[in-house]
């Protein structure tokens, strides 16, 4: 009898945990410990970004991966505190960061380039909102899909194994992008 309250209290448990972290966190099947497969985007030539491929995320660095589209309102007020972050974590590196690594820095659009949107179109959105790191496109949705993402801007920060530690949709403050990236990198 004992047993059977035993099993009953840990399968609630187990049940209220799932429960808070869909309420708290933006929870994401990717969450289990699952790391993310790698995928080759397309890089677009504009400020900060080169014309070529990326390979998303690069494993031994945190990265820092937002969907976004050029026709989103709060895509573009996103820019803003990204850029802030970025100029602290980005390209360089975060030298306090106790572990070491990189950070890198992502943004994808999964607009279908070559129909209303084009290449050119979404590097004049990129230098008019002051985008300075790499901006690619999901062309397949293959990355879209494989994070299940729904809406933009979709934020998602993966650890240094590709293991997605948080992620969210909507608009994020400096500091409500700063924590979860402190936290994958163990600070």
């Amino acid at each position: 009898m004992h047993r059977r309250e035993l099993l009953a209290g840990t399968a609630a448990l187990g049940v209220a945990g799932v429960g808070a972290a869909v309420t708290v966190g933006g929870w994401n099947p990717l969450e289990d410990g699952a790391a993310l497969a790698e995928f080759e985007l397309e890089s677009l030539e504009a400020p900060g970004s080169e014309a070529g491929t990326v390979v998303v995320p690069e494993r031994g660095s945190v990265t820092v991966l937002e969907l976004f589209a050029t026709w989103c309102g709060v895509c573009e007020r996103l820019m803003e505190p990204m850029g802030a972050v970025y100029d602290d974590l980005g390209e360089r590196g975060y030298e306090g960061v106790s572990q070491g690594g990189d950070v890198q820095f992502l943004s994808v659009t999964n607009e279908p380039l070559g129909r209303t949107t084009t290449r050119a179109d979404v590097a004049s959105w990129w230098e008019a909102h002051d985008g300075r790191w790499t901006v690619a496109s999901d062309a397949d949705l293959e990355l879209t899909g494989a994070l299940d993402a729904t809406a933009v801007p979709y934020t998602v920060v993966l650890d240094e194994a590709n293991v997605v530690t948080w992620s969210e949709t909507g608009y994020k403050s400096v500091e409500e992008l700063r924590e979860p990236i402190f936290a994958a990198l163990g600070e």
